[in-house]
């Protein structure tokens, strides 16, 4: 091998002997071993083509056979409970005399209850409502949740220490309780506003039940503690970096920083744990449905829908088997796509 001078120290050049090579069997001339032109280093480097976060992430979420089927029977799920009563004659209401207790048909694919009702139609609107209470209540939690941890985190010091002896307290408080004990104690003053009120705004307040409203201030005071958590966690990190202390450096207020600049670098936790939330509230209404504490008949949800099985569960099975499995599906299939956003939005998985 010839020797090269780079810096004053002698090392080996790149170039191999012709003798070796000719002893290796290898046919190569001088030409085959010069350095390449810059054309064919360009030609040779494919150079990856560049990608938002966003597409990158739909990319790695796409990927995910078990996230996309679960999203896939989500947006069905949806369809069904939402469009789906657009194409029906009857309502969660409507009682069809002479039809009451009909096994599953081609007329009435659920069968009907005890009144009459088209069990289908029940499903379509206890599947809306149960959906409609997850989405919102997940909505409260990523609305106080956020801004509490995020205060925690960018403040810091004694400020810190004393709201995460708050959280530390509301954690220790039973949820369920209160949920009950509000339940029960708002009732009464909701029945008389609705009845002494003439606005639309109370009748719809009114179908949902004391027992939906309870829930949704139960979120709003006790569910949050887990999204504060991990929000408080991202910004004591994050308002670490270069950028942030630069952005001080410039005059710019802790809104500023925390709206600008520290919430668009933590939104991947911000979205996985807002999904993740949702399950837990549907179960939570269906839970208390099933104890005759949530929606208010003839309105229904899919734990009432289970809830009104039990009285017929041996001679009418059915109905306890269709609302209590679609309700596991859907809970199953929110906590998958929660863990493929996960996956698909945490850089640190990123292949």
């Amino acid at each position: 091998m010839r020797e090269s001078r780079f810096s004053g120290i002698n090392m080996p050049s790149l170039q191999p002997d012709p003798k070796i090579l000719e002893q290796l069997g290898v046919n190569m001339s001088n030409d085959d071993l010069a350095p390449a032109t810059a054309d064919e280093k360009e030609s040779f480097i494919q150079r990856a083509p560049s990608v938002s976060y966003w597409a990158d992430a739909w990319r790695r979420f796409k990927a995910n056979r078990v996230a996309m089927v679960s999203l896939a029977f989500l947006i069905l799920v949806c369809l069904f409970a939402f469009i789906g009563p657009m194409f029906m004659d009857v309502t969660y209401s409507t009682q069809i005399r002479g039809s009451e207790n009909l096994p599953p048909s081609l007329e009435y694919p659920f069968g009907t209850d005890k009144l009459g009702r088209d069990m289908m139609v029940r499903t379509m609107y206890g599947t809306r409502v149960s959906l409609v209470v997850g989405i919102f209540a997940s909505l409260i939690v990523l609305f106080i949740g956020t801004i509490y941890g995020s205060i925690a985190g960018y403040l810091g010091g004694r400020v810190d220490n004393i709201m995460m002896r708050i959280l530390d307290m509301i954690y220790s408080i039973p949820d369920v309780l209160v949920v009950i004990l509000l339940s029960i104690t708002i009732d009464r003053p909701i029945k008389d506003w609705i009845n002494s009120s003439g606005l639309g705004f109370a009748k719809s307040i009114g179908a949902l039940g004391p027992g939906l409203i309870s829930i949704f201030i139960a979120f709003g005071m006790l569910y949050w503690v887990s999204m504060a958590r991990i929000i408080r966690g991202q910004i004591l990190m994050l308002k670490q970096q270069e950028y942030v202390t630069a952005v001080r450096a410039l005059g710019g207020s802790g809104k500023r920083i925390i709206t600008k600049h520290l919430y668009p670098n933590c939104i991947g936790q911000i979205i996985v744990m807002t999904a993740l939330q949702i399950p837990s509230a549907i179960f939570l209404e269906s839970f208390l449905s099933f104890l005759g504490l949530g929606v208010q008949p003839p309105m229904t949800s899919l734990g009432a829908l289970a809830a009104d099985a039990l009285s017929g569960i041996y001679t009418y099975t059915y109905r306890l088997i269709i609302p209590a499995t679609l309700l596991s599906l859907i809970i199953l299939a929110l906590n998958l796509f929660g863990d493929g956003l996960r996956d698909a939005l945490d850089p640190r998985l990123k292949k």
